[in-house]
C-alpha cells in the first residue's frame, strides 16, 4: 500500500472500531499489519479490538511491540496496563501506568487507571491520591470518578463515595458499572430503595452484568425481601457461576430465610470458588451454629481467623458461640476475650484522648446509648422501658443506632430520644469522634459479642466512664469498658469475677426490666393439656442452645410421661433429623416421631401465639433462655430451669427469683427431670400456675420500669462519682 492508500484504510478501520462495528475494523487493521508490520498505530489499536473480544495474550503481544517501535508512546503504555489489570499481572500493569505518566505527568487516564490497580493490590490511600490527581488534571473523567468512588467505598468514606458516583453517573448516564456500584455503596449506607433503583438501573442498561445482580440481591436481603434476594443472587450465578461473592451472598439470603441446609451448600461453594474468602468463612460458622452444630461453626470461625486475623466479626461470632458451648467454662471464654481484646482492640488505645467533661459528680449526666437493635429485635423488649421512665433531670439520654432499616420499633425510640444518631456508614473512629462531640459521659455498649456490634468505638474510649448490659449477662473483654451490669443471681458475689474485664456493678434485683409491647393484648390460654389429654413441653430457645445432654435430658422426661408431646422451635434443616434421632436413642427408641414437633420462626406474635400450645417450658443448658423465658412467663407458661456455671446459664435462676418460684429451679439433671414429671402429673397446680404467671410477673421487679431505671441511674451515679475520685485533678475539664 501506498502511505496515502495505508492512512485512509487506518482511518476507517478507527472509524469502525470507534463505532463498535469490531468485525470490519479487524480486517483492515490486519490487511494494514500485512503490507506494514511496522505501522505502530495499528499495532495498538488492534491491541485494544483484541483486548476488548477477550484475546488478552494476543493483545499485550500486539501492544508490546507498539511500544518496542513507539517507545515514547504513552497512549500504548496505557492501553497495556488495562490489558496487563485484566490478566491479573497487577504489578505489571501499575508499571505501564506509572511508565505513560512519567512520559505524559499531565495524561489523566493513566492517573485514574493506576489508582484503580493501586486499589487491587490493597493500597488504598495511594489509590485514592492518584484518582484525585486524575481528577485535578480532568474534573470530568467518568473512569476517574469511578475509581476514587471504589477506593473511596472501601475506606469507609460512603457520604464522598456516593458523591463521586452520583456525578459519574451524571457524565455517563448510560454506564452499567456505575449504576451498580453506586448501588453497593447506597446499601451500605442504608438508603435502600436508593440502592435497589441503582442496581435495577444498572440490570436495565446491562441485563447481563453479574455484578448489578449481585448487589441488588444484598440491598433487597436488607429489605427484608429474602424471595427477590435469592432470585437475584442466583441470577448473578447464572451469569458467572464461578462469582465467589454471589455464592457467599446467596447463601446470606438463604440463611435469613431459614433454609439453612442450602445456605451452608452455598457458603461451602463460594469458599471452594475462593478459598481465602473470609466472610464466607465466618458465614458458615453463623449457619453451622444456627444448626446447633457447635463444634463445626468453632472449626469455621477459627479457620475465618487464621486467614485473615483482623477478621473481627468472625472473632465476635466465635466468641458468641463459645457461650452456647458445653465444653467451654467461664474460665475459657475469659481467654479468648482477652485475645480478641489484644487483637483487635489494643492496637487502637494510641488514638485515646483526655476527656474535658465536668466531674461534678451531682450533676445532670449525660448517657449514651450504642446498638444495631432499635428496631423490632428482643432488645428492644428490655430497652424501650427504660428509655420511657429515664429521669430527665438526671440524665440526658443519646442513641448511637447502627440500623440498616428502620421500621415502627425505630420510630419509637426515635421520638423517646430527640438525640439521636445514626451510626450506619460511619467508621470506628468517626463515631468515637460524635461521641466526644456530644460530651458523653458514660457510654454503654447493648450488644457485646452480637451481630452488628461497635465494640471498636470502645476501644477508642470516646467516653470517660464505659459499661455495657442487656445484650447478654457476660464480658466484653475490652480493657476500656469499666463496668459490667448484673445482679445478685447472675453473678453471686463471692464468684470468681476475674472472668470479666470490667467491674461488675450488681443492680439491686433484675438485670433485666420487661415490656412485650405489641404483645400486650394477647391473652393468656387455659393449660392446653385440660383439653388435649396429655402434657407438651416446650422450647422456643434459639436453637443453637440445644444441645446433645439438653436433648438427651429431654428424651429422659418424655419416657417418663409416656403421653406427653414436645414442641421445639428450630430452622427447617438436616439438624432436625439429628435432633429427632437423639430423642429416641435417650429413650430406647420408646419415643414416637409423631410426638416431636418442630416449628420454624415467625413473626413476633404468632410465635407468641405458639405458647397457647405449651403446657410448660423446658430451659436450656448451660445457656439458659433470656428473651424467650420473660415472653413464655407473660404468656402464663412457667419455664425449668437448670443453672449453669456461667451468668448466662444462671438467667432462669433469675428471673425465677424474681418472680418468687423457686421450685422450678433444678440443681441437677435428675432433679430437672423429676420436677418436669411431677408437675407434668399435677394438672391442677400447671393451670393455677398458668392462671397466676402474668400477674405475678407483673408484680415483680421483671416489670417495674420506674424501680429498674432509678436502679440504672443510681449506678450511673455510682460509677460518676466514682471516676470524679480517681480523676487527675489536673487534667483540662470543660464547662459549659
Amino acid at each position: 500500500m501506498p502511505p496515502s492508500a495505508v492512512d485512509h484504510a487506518f482511518n476507517l478501520a478507527l472509524q469502525h472500531h470507534q463505532a463498535g462495528r469490531l468485525q470490519h475494523a479487524e480486517p483492515l487493521y490486519r490487511q494494514i499489519l500485512s503490507q506494514d508490520p511496522t505501522h505502530a498505530n495499528t499495532l495498538n489499536m488492534l491491541g485494544v479490538l483484541s483486548a476488548q473480544t477477550g484475546r488478552l495474550e494476543a493483545a499485550a503481544d500486539l501492544l508490546c511491540e507498539a511500544i518496542a517501535l513507539q517507545p515514547l508512546d504513552p497512549l500504548s503504555y496505557n492501553n497495556l496496563g488495562s490489558v496487563l489489570k485484566t490478566m491479573g499481572q497487577l504489578e505489571g500493569a501499575a508499571d505501564a501506568y506509572r511508565r505513560a505518566i512519567e512520559l505524559n505527568p499531565n495524561y489523566s487516564e493513566a492517573h485514574g487507571n493506576l489508582g484503580g490497580v493501586l486499589r487491587d493490590q490493597g493500597q488504598p490511600d495511594a489509590a485514592i491520591a492518584a484518582c484525585r490527581k486524575a481528577l485535578a488534571l480532568k474534573p470530568d473523567s467518568p473512569a476517574a470518578l469511578i475509581n476514587l468512588a471504589n477506593g473511596l467505598t472501601d475506606q469507609g468514606h460512603f457520604d464522598e463515595a456516593i458523591a463521586a458516583f452520583r456525578r459519574a453517573v451524571v457524565l455517563q448516564p448510560n454506564n452499567p458499572e456505575a449504576y451498580s456500584n453506586l448501588g453497593s455503596v447506597l446499601q451500605k449506607k442504608g438508603l435502600l430503595d436508593e440502592a435497589i433503583a441503582s442496581c435495577r438501573q444498572a440490570i436495565s442498561l446491562w441485563p447481563n452484568l453479574p455484578e448489578a445482580h449481585n448487589n441488588l440481591g444484598l440491598a433487597l436481603k436488607e429489605s427484608g425481601r429474602l424471595a427477590e434476594a435469592i432470585a437475584a443472587c442466583r441470577q448473578a450465578i447464572a451469569l458467572r457461576p464461578a462469582f465467589a461473592e454471589a455464592h457467599g451472598n446467596l447463601g446470606i439470603a438463604l440463611k435469613e430465610a431459614g433454609q439453612l441446609d442450602e445456605a451452608i451448600v452455598s457458603f461451602r461453594q463460594a469458599i471452594a470458588l475462593k478459598p481465602a474468602f473470609r466472610e464466607a468463612c465466618g458465614n458458615l460458622g453463623n449457619a453451622l451454629k444456627d444448626q446447633g452444630r457447635l463444634e463445626e461453626a468453632t472449626a469455621a470461625y477459627r479457620h475465618a481467623i487464621a486467614l485473615h486475623p483482623d477478621f473481627t466479626d468472625a472473632h465476635s461470632n466465635l466468641l458468641l458461640n463459645l457461650n452456647y458451648h458445653p465444653a467451654y467454662d467461664a474460665r475459657a471464654i475469659a481467654d479468648e476475650l482477652a485475645r480478641w481484646n489484644r487483637q483487635h482492640a489494643e492496637p487502637l488505645h494510641r488514638f485515646i484522648q483526655p476527656h474535658l467533661n465536668d466531674p461534678d459528680p451531682n450533676r445532670r449526666l449525660r448517657i449514651g446509648y450504642v446498638s444495631a437493635d432499635f428496631h423490632t429485635h428482643a432488645s428492644a423488649l428490655f430497652l424501650m422501658p427504660l428509655l420511657q421512665h429515664h429521669d430527665a433531670q438526671q440524665v440526658e439520654v443519646f442513641c448511637y443506632a447502627e440500623v440498616l432499616g428502620p421500621d415502627a420499633i425505630t420510630g419509637r425510640f426515635q421520638q423517646l430520644v430527640p438525640q439521636w444518631r445514626s451510626t450506619v456508614g460511619l467508621s470506628d473512629a468517626q463515631v468515637a469522634q460524635q461521641i466526644r462531640a456530644d460530651r458523653i459521659d458514660i457510654l454503654v455498649d447493648l450488644k457485646l459479642h452480637t451481630a452488628h456490634n461497635r465494640l471498636l468505638v470502645f476501644a477508642h474510649k470516646p467516653a470517660p466512664v464505659q459499661a455495657t448490659w442487656l445484650g447478654y449477662p457476660g464480658s466484653t473483654g475490652l480493657t476500656t469498658i469499666d463496668y459490667r451490669l448484673s445482679d445478685p443471681h447472675l453473678d453471686p458475689p463471692g464468684l470468681d469475677e476475674s472472668v470479666y474485664s470490667e467491674r461488675t456493678l450488681r443492680l439491686p434485683d433484675t438485670f433485666w426490666c420487661y415490656d412485650p409491647l405489641d404483645g400486650r393484648d394477647l391473652p393468656v390460654s387455659p393449660l392446653p393439656a385440660l383439653a388435649n389429654g396429655f402434657i407438651t413441653f416446650g422450647c422456643l430457645n434459639n436453637f443453637s442452645k440445644v444441645n446433645d445432654a439438653v436433648l438427651r435430658l429431654w428424651s429422659s422426661i418424655l419416657q417418663a410421661v409416656p403421653s406427653s408431646r414436645l414442641l421445639l422451635l428450630a430452622p427447617e434443616g438436616s439438624h432436625r433429623a439429628q435432633a429427632l434421632q437423639l430423642l429416641q436413642e435417650g429413650a430406647g427408641g420408646r419415643v414416637a416421631p409423631q410426638r416431636i414437633e418442630f416449628v420454624t420462626l415467625r413473626p413476633r406474635r404468632q410465635y407468641l401465639e405458639l405458647y397457647h400450645r405449651i403446657d410448660l417450658a423446658l430451659d436450656t443448658f448451660p445457656c439458659n433462655g433470656h428473651t424467650t423465658s420473660f415472653d413464655s412467663f407473660w404468656m402464663g407458661v412457667p419455664v425449668l430451669t437448670l443453672p449453669g456455671p456461667t451468668a448466662m446459664g444462671r438467667a432462669g435462676l433469675s428471673q425465677l427469683i424474681n418472680l418468687n418460684l423457686p421450685e422450678l429451679i433444678a440443681q441437677s439433671p435428675a432433679h430437672y427431670a423429676r420436677i418436669a414429671a411431677a408437675l407434668a402429673d399435677d394438672l391442677p397446680r400447671l393451670a393455677e400456675l398458668r392462671a397466676a404467671l402474668r400477674g405475678r410477673m407483673q408484680q415483680s421487679p421483671l416489670m417495674d420500669a420506674p424501680r429498674f431505671a432509678r436502679n440504672i441511674e443510681a449506678a450511673y451515679r455510682q460509677m460518676w462519682q466514682k471516676h470524679g475520685l480517681t480523676r487527675n485533678p489536673a487534667d483540662p475539664v470543660l464547662v459549659a
